[in-house]
């Protein structure tokens, strides 16, 4: 951050600012239109894109420009951009196929739709900026692909907790321990949760019921420790995660880590990724780190972290929209992504169904009320054919399943044309993950 807005205010002398294109004005659009367009200098919004084009409109109106112009063609875009002129459209490719837009920060929350955004977005040379765990967790490491072949930077955001352990992470690593556990807080889960046990909740702070549920239902956390686990190389010990629960209120983080397994933690491996429910102070993050080396140990202890063998790092907090410019930022200017996968899946998440399915159902949206999602590591998802619960939407059901039980592709029929099934395809081809390719960790 010392680096980014020095260089952001650097471009702003210059008025020579980076040209940002937002894809979506839902909740958390706004409030990053907001955040660009008044407190990020170096940096300006130039086009908001949404199914609604009034609600782009207000996006803009809530961060103070008054002025916009609808387009309906790409030209008509880079001729406002331009002009110093501002552009609403409800046509999102016209923002990943314009000129003199550097990066596309896309965060609609949906899959098929956000997979042809940033594949469009990277053919056209563009950053791409993710508030979208459940798309970079279900074809992630294929986005990176592509996106590698183009020069471009693709990386979810910093301020939202992947982002932000991401960063833990790297800190642990650079001051000479060894991460061994990455987690995330909750204070709450429930996996049978839905829109309608959410509604009052979402109705308070202006937000989508399903997506409300989504957290209740432990589908963003799985989906968030994922997309962790394939930037870090990170496993999970078991499916769907430990995920100790505390009481909620007085339970210190420092105690509540006692819960996890030692025996575990101390293995040879890459570590793990996992979460707590209750303990406090939340919602942050943490990182567990590890050092054999006794005068490192020694001087931890003098640093008040303890007599090890595991030190705790943690950050009580994550502050969503307010970052994400930073991670813009990091990327256009330093091509440094925030996360991104190291290259094959290493956690994926998959469907489980929240209640009795019955068959001929089409499969209702993550968060809704048909399925929640847990992590399990990739090379058990392609040794039994498991479901990726990205994948599971609009899917019908060949025959009952009972609820809880894990869906395998076997159960359902896909919907036909889709440009995620296809992409998920490629991923397995390309990073050898068919069952009899296995890459054993």
């Amino acid at each position: 951050m010392i680096i980014v807005d020095t260089a952001l205010s650097k471009l702003e002398e210059k008025n020579t600012p980076i040209k940002v294109a937002l894809v979506g004005a839902g909740f958390m659009g706004r409030a990053i239109a907001l955040q660009i367009c008044k407190f990020t200098p170096g940096m300006k919004l130039v086009a908001i894109s949404n199914h609604h084009p009034d609600k782009a409109r207000q996006a803009y109106l809530e961060a103070g420009i008054t002025e916009t112009s609808e387009v309906s063609f790409t030209s008509q875009l880079e001729s406002n951009i331009r002009d110093d002129r501002y552009s609403i459209t409800s046509n999102a490719m016209l923002l990943c196929e314009a000129e003199g837009i550097d990066a596309i920060i896309e965060v609609t929350g949906a899959i098929e739709f956000s997979a042809h955004v940033a594949m469009c977005a990277i053919e056209n040379g563009k950053h791409v900026i993710l508030m979208n765990a459940e798309l970079d967790g279900t074809i992630g490491p294929i986005l990176k692909y592509h996106a590698d072949k183009a020069g471009v930077v693709i990386t979810n955001a910093d301020g939202d907790q992947p982002g932000v352990t991401m960063n833990l992470y790297r800190f642990v690593k650079s001051i000479g321990l060894k991460p061994v556990l990455c987690g995330n807080m909750k204070g709450l889960h429930d996996p049978y949760r839905n829109p309608s046990t959410q509604e009052s909740f979402a109705k308070k702070w202006g937000q989508k019921a399903a997506m409300v549920a989504s957290f209740a239902d432990g589908s963003k956390i799985s989906f968030e420790q994922a997309i962790i686990a394939n930037g870090t190389g990170m496993r999970v010990s078991k499916r769907g995660m430990a995920g100790p629960t505390v009481e909620i209120s007085g339970t210190a983080l420092k105690d509540a880590i006692q819960l996890f397994d030692a025996e575990e933690l101390l293995k040879e491996g890459p570590g793990i990724v996992d979460y707590i429910v209750g303990a406090e102070p939340g919602p942050g993050v943490f990182v567990l780190g590890t050092t054999s080396h006794p005068l490192q140990q020694h001087y931890l202890n003098l640093y008040k972290l303890g007599e090890g063998p595991f030190y705790l790092f943690y950050t009580p907090y994550h502050l969503c929209h307010l970052e994400v410019p930073t991670t813009v930022a990091r990327a256009v200017l330093f091509k440094d992504a925030a996360l991104t996968p190291l290259g094959r899946p290493y956690v994926e998440v998959v469907a489980a169904a929240k209640t009795d399915l019955k068959a001929g159902t089409a499969i209702d949206g993550i968060g809704h009320y048909m399925t929640y999602g847990l992590c399990e590591n990739a090379d058990i998802v392609q040794l039994e054919n498991l479901l990726p619960l990205g994948i599971a939407e609009n899917c019908i059901l060949k025959h009952d399943i009972p609820k809880d039980q894990i869906l395998t592709y076997d159960d359902v029929i896909l919907p036909e044309g889709r440009l995620v099934d296809q992409l998920r395809i490629e991923q397995v081809e390309h990073f050898k993950m068919k069952t009899s390719e296995l890459i054993q960790p």
